[in-house]
């Protein structure tokens, strides 16, 4: 450590990797907001999913209600 050759090198190496570790943190934080709206597009895909099975059996039951009203109606003018 006495050597001012290597004290020379270690602040130059850190200076050189500069840019280098500029791109990876860039990397990881592209990553990380990647993965994040991946997360959210899940999430919003499972609440469609439940919408949409919501959806249909509330149109199931309007359809079943009008049915059965139909039917019993024709039931009442029977003789």
């Amino acid at each position: 450590m006495g050597n001012p050759r290597e004290v020379a090198r270690i602040s130059y190496e850190s200076f050189e990797c500069a840019p280098s570790l500029k791109l990876e943190a860039h990397e990881r934080v592209s990553k990380l907001q990647i993965d994040g709206l991946n997360g959210r597009i899940d999430r919003l895909e499972i609440i469609i999913e439940r919408l949409e099975r919501r959806l249909w059996l509330t149109v199931y039951g309007v359809v079943g209600v009008i049915l059965a009203q139909a039917f019993q109606s024709i039931i009442e003018r029977l003789p």
